[in-house]
């Protein structure tokens, strides 16, 4: 929203309503408040939105109860700030129906941001959990294609990263060639 330039509750909630209205798949909305009561108030109020949004959470604490608490009553979540697999593992437990490692965050300080989503992907794998990993703050092509190689179940990035992906210069080096050999023939 920050970067959007978009303040005030109520701006922000139209926000969220004209996204539902774009988009066909989950559209996290993030909570403000730290404390258990506030994430539960504010959660409920963002949940009623749309059947899209996804009640994102900060994995603190009271975060961690409020998923439990989203969870036994239907409401999904995305839990963010994850930078460990302990971290993920608590929000797994909780019901979390997705958690958010921020791989690019880790890679900024010298830690390994893709061993983070393996790690994730292990501990999900050996005991069945339905939460789905979302790699985020995925800073390049390679963050892509590794996160999918790994078993991110989902991403979030600049659209660079995505458009990326459909470089390669053989391709243009094709492409040229063919359209070089058309122009010949006609």
């Amino acid at each position: 929203m920050a970067k959007e330039g978009i303040t005030g509750k109520e701006n922000i909630i139209e926000h969220y309503k004209k996204i539902c209205e774009i988009v066909t798949g989950d559209v996290s909305a993030e909570v403000i408040s730290t404390d258990f009561e506030g994430i539960i108030k504010e959660g409920e109020e963002l949940a009623k939105l749309h059947d899209q949004i996804i009640v994102k959470v900060p994995m603190i604490k009271d975060g961690v109860k409020a998923i439990k608490y989203f969870s036994d009553k239907g409401i999904k979540t995305n839990c963010t700030l994850v930078f460990s697999a302990g971290q993920a593992l608590l929000a797994a437990k909780a019901g979390a129906t997705y958690v958010s490692p921020f791989i690019g965050r880790l890679d900024d300080i010298s830690t390994d941001g893709l061993n983070l989503i393996a790690e994730i992907r292990l501990i999900y794998d050996n005991y069945g959990f339905d939460t789905q990993i979302l790699a985020a703050s995925v800073r390049h092509t390679m963050h892509v294609i590794d996160c999918a190689k790994i078993g991110a179940d989902v991403m979030t990035g600049p659209l660079s990263s995505i458009e990326g992906l459909l470089k390669h210069p053989l391709t243009d080096i094709g492409l040229a060639k063919f359209l070089a050999d058309y122009k010949k023939g006609n």
